[in-house]
């Protein structure tokens, strides 16, 4: 690396610092982008930034957005009586790229973890339920991780909606497609287990 010009050493310092980037890859995107034409650097050095300075939190369902209200949240073919409560932006693309699911979403931002002192006043709990008295939601999907938090945060949510007209589900979880039982982990059968239906 030392034997590289100072630039480009920033360079790959700098790319190195991406989620899942180590210094060999960061080493190898920088000789593509040296290899470059200059109009292709140019054109991915302005859309990052140009990403940078549009992205905000959509005011309905907090998703990813370059204007107030993201393009799912003004689709009037959704169905707005249906919210799926997701714990972040790329869990929503996830159902969105499934082509399954026509209503409409409510992204967490997070989840409940007391051990790291995040508790339902720092995740968008609040937003989540003043929108649901203030609108015509029938059902709220829960569709947050299987992890501890995640688990946990779909109860209180649910806990919270004990008492009103809206219906709360969860999300299936068990067995995959094409899964081999011996491979997979007891807390994962336990729970195919428990949501075992009629065939």
């Amino acid at each position: 690396m030392s034997h590289y010009p100072l630039s480009i050493m920033n360079l790959v310092k700098n790319i190195s610092r991406l989620p899942g980037i180590g210094e060999k890859t960061a080493e190898r995107l920088t000789m593509h982008i040296i290899r470059s034409p200059i109009k292709e650097v140019e054109q991915l050095s302005l859309s990052i930034l140009e990403t940078r300075k549009k992205i905000r939190s959509c005011s309905i369902c907090f998703g990813l957005s370059d204007s107030d209200i993201c393009n799912t949240c003004s689709d009037g073919t959704r169905d707005n009586s249906l919210v799926c409560v997701v714990e972040q932006p790329a869990d929503m693309v996830a159902i969105e790229k499934s082509g399954i699911f026509k209503g409409t979403y409510h992204i967490l931002q997070g989840v409940m973890s007391p051990m790291n002192g995040i508790g339902p006043d720092d995740i968008r709990l609040k937003e989540l339920l003043s929108r649901i008295k203030g609108n015509n939601i029938k059902e709220v999907i829960l569709a947050t991780s299987t992890t501890i938090e995640g688990e946990a945060t779909a109860s209180y949510i649910a806990q919270c909606l004990e008492n009103s007209p809206v219906k709360a589900t969860r999300i299936a979880s068990g067995i995959p497609i094409g899964g081999d039982l011996k491979y997979i982990d007891q807390v994962t059968i336990k729970r195919a287990m428990e949501t075992r239906y009629d065939i």
